[in-house]
């Protein structure tokens, strides 16, 4: 009886690592979300990059937007490496523990971390000295308690060589970089950032060519600007999302133009995707301002009926 009940104990501790992050490993390039309209909970979240002139300037720091984020009620905060204040060093222990000490405290979530990398460069050495950054920050990543690295594919065909080939370079470190996501217990997310991929098809192409389920996607509704629906072509990419961005604008065949939040939470509700959306303020003006009213106005048209 006692080692009956033992082997039952042992299977019963594995399942809160698997039960902590269904949102997360139910979106995988081959395996897409199965729509659940009835489910109508997401948790929100505020990206770094909102305060970058307040962060460059001194005005503010990681600690002060949290205290913001949990001033109106967000479930978490998305902090961008560039920010940390040993950058470009790697940081500390000691700030990683303040920060996760702090977002405890005020009952936040650290659920996103994000570097700036290039693998559409032709340069086969400074492609391994980015790879070698995300395998360093999933590390810290997950030292911090977030389950999802944002890396980007980086600016530009390089001359002389297709899109294709530069590709197939972009598949394998991204291969590369599932393995050390593995490691870390972290999702690598592309997030599609009109850089290199500018429409639905070709983000789904890569993330079917990498075929893991520790690389995903953060869909940036700002991020496809080369149509002229640019909901119908997120709509694409809502299966395979991991984690969502919402900004203030979209664009429409480049065209600039106010994000129709009715029309994004109707997607996202759609879809039964059940964890983050992420906002994020490109604007001039009060970025405090800026993103309250965006995540106010998502709520409201989320929570309808």
């Amino acid at each position: 009886m006692k080692n009956s009940r033992r082997d039952a104990l042992r299977k019963l501790a594995a399942v809160p690592a698997l039960a902590a992050t269904p949102a997360l490993l139910s979106a995988t390039a081959t395996k897409t979300v199965k729509p659940n309209p009835m489910l109508k909970r997401v948790q929100y979240s505020v990206n770094a990059y909102s305060f970058n002139e307040e962060f460059k300037s001194g005005e503010m720091d990681l600690f002060d937007m949290m205290e913001f984020a949990s001033d109106i009620g967000l479930n978490a905060v998305d902090l961008t490496s560039y920010y940390f204040s040993s950058y470009p060093n790697l940081p500390a222990k000691s700030e990683i523990f303040a920060l996760k000490k702090r977002a405890l405290e005020l009952g936040l979530n650290i659920s996103w971390t994000g570097v700036r990398n290039n693998f559409v460069t032709a340069d086969v050495e400074a492609r391994k000295r980015d790879r070698k950054m995300i395998k360093d920050w999933l590390h810290i990543s997950s030292a911090i308690g977030s389950s999802i690295l944002r890396i980007f594919t980086g600016r530009n065909i390089p001359e002389g060589y297709t899109k294709e080939e530069v590709k197939t370079w972009l598949v394998e470190e991204y291969k590369l970089c599932a393995q050390y996501s593995a490691q870390a217990g972290v999702i690598a997310a592309l997030q599609n950032h009109n850089e290199f991929l500018f429409t639905a098809d070709e983000v789904i192409d890569i993330l079917k060519r990498v075929d893991s389920e520790w690389f995903g996607l953060i869909l940036d509704i700002s991020g496809l600007r080369t149509t002229d629906d640019p909901y119908a072509e997120a709509e694409k990419l809502a299966p395979y999302a991991n984690y969502w961005f919402i900004k203030e604008h979209i664009y429409h065949n480049q065209e600039k133009k106010p994000t129709d939040m009715a029309k994004m939470a109707a997607m996202i509700k759609k879809q039964g995707f059940q964890g983050y959306v992420s906002f994020e303020s490109l604007s001039d003006g009060d970025p405090k301002a800026i993103i309250k009213a965006m995540v106010d106005a998502f709520k409201r048209e989320f929570h309808k009926g």
